[in-house]
């Protein structure tokens, strides 16, 4: 019988160990995701700064404010 609960032990671990090796490389996937989506919309809202800067340059010159 120690054998057997041995090799029962070991796979215990074994799983164990697979299963927390799993969560670790989810949580990194996720990680880098929700990273990648910040970057997203920083990009998003400078375009956007950068877009209403131009409008507002193009309104001011039509207005002769410049």
């Amino acid at each position: 019988m120690g054998f057997l609960d041995d090799a029962k032990e070991v796979a215990e671990t074994t799983g164990r160990k697979v299963k927390e090796a799993f969560e670790d490389t989810a949580d990194r996937i996720g990680d880098k995701v929700d990273e990648h989506k910040a970057e997203a919309n920083v990009k998003k809202a400078e375009a956007e700064r950068d877009s209403v800067e131009k409008r507002n340059e193009i309104k001011e010159e039509l207005r002769g404010d410049k």
